[in-house]
């Protein structure tokens, strides 16, 4: 049965419930997509926890190595990584405990929607959180 996303009305209940997003890829270049999506993220109320073993802080968050070094509950993994990079952080993320594998806008992963459903995971692919979150909760989660 091929892949479909979660509709709508779960998308934005998904969002209203949602308190940490761990970012697996975030740069700590404010051009890049990753860094303004989560910053505009992170302006609505959401804790944006960086996952990018090169940096030390992203938007004033400390960065961890890897999803299994945050020492908090997961409710997202927002990956803003390339496709073929997914399958195994979808199983950290199964790994970690979090709630939901969301793949960004352009990133889709049969294998990692398999290995995150397959852990008890709602999987999100080939969507933008923060279009998601702007269209569905335009005031604020609330």
């Amino acid at each position: 049965m091929p892949f479909e996303n979660p509709s709508r009305d779960e998308i934005k209940r998904i969002l209203q419930e949602t308190k940490n997003i761990a970012v697996v890829g975030l740069s700590g270049d404010p051009d890049k997509t990753s860094h303004m999506v989560s910053a505009a993220m992170q302006a609505k109320g959401y804790r944006i926890i960086p996952v990018n073993p090169k940096e030390a802080e992203i938007l004033g968050e400390k960065c961890y190595k890897s999803l299994a070094d945050i020492p908090e509950p997961i409710d997202i993994v927002n990956v803003f990584r390339r496709p073929e990079h997914t399958p195994p952080i979808a199983g950290e993320a199964v790994a970690a405990g979090a709630k939901v594998l969301w793949l960004q806008l352009g990133i889709a992963n049969e294998e990692a929607a398999a290995i995150a459903a397959a852990g008890g995971l709602t999987v999100v692919m080939d969507r933008c959180i923060k279009v998601e979150d702007s269209i569905l909760l335009p005031h604020g989660k609330s």
